[in-house]
C-alpha cells in the first residue's frame, strides 16, 4: 500500500503564491463551479455538494500523489484562481490545468502562474513533460496554452470529459527559449 503523504508545497513569483488548498477557499471555488459560462471548460457546472467533492478530491490527489491544484493568492490575500498538476483515475499523463475566478483575467495572472506550477512540476517534481487538456470551444484556454508554449499534438477521448484537444508543453530543456520568443 503506498503511504500517503500532504506535504504541499508553497511556489512564489513576483505576484503571486501558489499555495495548498485551505477551508476559506472553498467558497471561491463552489461560486466558480456554479458559474455555468466560467466553469464548463472544467467539468461544471457543479452544485455546491459536487463542488465540495471536487475540492476534497484535489487535496486527495495531493495526498495519494503528490500533486494537484494549488490556490492561487495575490499578495494581498486573494484568492484569484487555482493552477496545478491532475492526473486522475482513467488519465493517460498528468495535465497542467489553470482556473482563473471572476475579475482575474486578462493581467497575466494565469500565465505567471501555470508557468510557475509547470517549473516546479520540472524543477522539484522530476516531470518531464506535461499536456494541458482543453475542451473544444475553450478559447481563452487554448490562447494561454499557445502562449505557454505549448501546440495542440492531438484530440483525444477523456475518460471524463469526452472530446477534448491534449496540448504538449516544451520539456524542462525547451522552457528558456519558449520564454525568449526561440522556440
Amino acid at each position: 500500500m503506498t503511504a500517503l503523504r500532504l506535504d504541499i508545497p508553497t511556489v512564489e513569483t513576483e505576484r503571486l503564491t501558489l499555495r495548498g488548498p485551505e477551508t476559506r477557499d472553498f467558497g471561491p471555488v463552489a461560486d466558480f463551479f456554479a458559474d455555468e459560462a466560467r466553469s464548463w471548460g472544467f467539468g461544471g457546472p457543479k452544485s455546491r455538494n459536487d463542488a465540495w467533492r471536487w475540492f476534497a478530491g484535489n487535496i486527495g490527489h495531493w495526498a495519494l500523489n503528490g500533486y494537484g491544484f494549488w490556490t492561487v493568492e495575490t499578495q494581498d490575500g486573494d484568492i484569484i484562481g487555482i493552477v496545478g498538476l491532475w492526473a486522475p483515475e482513467g488519465w493517460s499523463e498528468p495535465e497542467l490545468g489553470w482556473v482563473m475566478f471572476a475579475g482575474s483575467e486578462g493581467k497575466g495572472l494565469a500565465r505567471e502562474a501555470a508557468e510557475a506550477a509547470r517549473d516546479y512540476a520540472y524543477d522539484h517534481m522530476g516531470f518531464t513533460t506535461l499536456t494541458s487538456n482543453i475542451l473544444p470551444g475553450n478559447a481563452r484556454s487554448v490562447a494561454l496554452a499557445e502562449r505557454l508554449g505549448a501546440w495542440h499534438e492531438a484530440d483525444f477521448e477523456n475518460v471524463t470529459h469526452g472530446i477534448e484537444m491534449r496540448f504538449r508543453h516544451p520539456g524542462p530543456d525547451a522552457r528558456a527559449k519558449t520564454r525568449e520568443g526561440t522556440a
